[in-house]
């Protein structure tokens, strides 16, 4: 497995070995003491799996009492996958790191916790999975604007298809609460 450092220190790009032949591949995704040793020491608690069509875009989405940290990967079709910086006092706040998740390249996105992160299917169908390190709870979550200039998002999709809930998010400098840094 291969790390990759990205212009936000705590984000980072992870390629796996891929074995193949004629039969297929295999990969490992996760293995904990190759991610502590690169620095990802967070326990993962939570799987979850979300399957979207061409133009889907969801998120920015964020927690505070149960901040979830992310490992994303794309197991069909591919995406633009998105961490903002949202921690109030961080030298890289309202700053992103974007990247392109296909199941042919098979790359994976670690999103710390206290980072907001969304994600735009770019392919006819997408099956996107995850790892979190905190369970999900509804009462705790908060969104920023998907298309906020402050941040500058370069999704190529003016016009995505959103949920009721992400179309109405307030812009990161109207948000009422935020992590800290």
């Amino acid at each position: 497995m291969k790390f990759f450092n990205t212009n936000i220190d705590e984000v980072k790009i992870i390629e796996p070995k891929i074995c193949s032949d004629s039969r297929g591949y295999f990969f490992e995704a996760f293995q904990s003491n190759i991610f502590n040793d690169n620095g990802i020491t967070e326990t993962f608690v939570q799987d979850n799996e979300v399957q979207s069509k061409q133009g889907v875009l969801r998120g920015l989405h964020y927690q505070l009492k149960k901040p979830q940290g992310k490992l994303v990967r794309v197991i069909t079709g591919s995406i633009i996958d998105v961490a903002v910086d949202v921690r109030l006092g961080s030298p890289t706040f309202s700053q992103y790191q974007l990247v392109k998740l296909t199941a042919e390249n098979r790359k994976m996105f670690y999103i710390p916790p206290g980072f907001a992160h969304g994600y735009l299917v770019l392919s006819n169908n997408s099956i996107v999975i995850y790892k979190c390190t905190n369970t999900y709870d509804p009462d705790d979550e908060y969104g920023i604007k998907w298309d906020d200039n402050e941040i500058g998002i370069n999704w190529k999709n003016k016009d995505p298809i959103l949920s009721k809930r992400d179309e109405n998010l307030p812009l990161l400098k109207n948000q009422k609460f935020l992590p800290k840094f």
